[in-house]
């Protein structure tokens, strides 16, 4: 293959969005919490370490979510990609750690796993010059 494929284009057009806009939505509702109360995901050894009330940390994993989320959208996909899987490892050690939410720990490494695809098929794409054939 000598040409970014269309068919993965489309692959990574889905990942893309996907994985950009999903950091966005759960980033702000950490200020409103109307998913879920973040809150309770948070393992109680981060809350040992980190001088910060619950709420407050959430509000700055609300800005991390964000920022990851805007930056997959962005030009810089390839970093927020990397950006959004070592988020969502970090994500699932917080939760493995709370000894419960063993479910969406492996969700989350599952998502990370797609985060690293997106990545991957960015450095593919960005070394064709994003040209998309059929």
């Amino acid at each position: 293959m000598t040409t970014f494929d269309k068919r993965l284009n489309a692959s990574w057009w889905a990942l893309r969005i996907a994985l950009g806009v999903v950091p966005i939505v759960s980033g702000i509702d950490k200020y409103f919490n109307k998913l879920t109360d973040w809150g309770m995901y948070l393992s109680p050894y981060v809350t040992k370490i980190v001088p910060l009330s619950t709420p407050a940390f959430m509000h700055i994993v609300g800005v991390v979510e964000i920022v990851a989320g805007v930056l997959v959208l962005s030009r810089w996909t390839k970093i927020g990609s990397y950006i959004v899987m070592l988020w969502l490892i970090g994500i699932a050690l917080n939760l493995l750690t709370t000894g419960m939410f063993y479910d969406i720990a492996v969700r989350d490494l599952e998502i990370a796993v797609g985060a690293f695809a997106l990545s991957q098929l960015s450095t593919v794409r960005e070394a064709y010059g994003q040209a998309v054939v059929n």
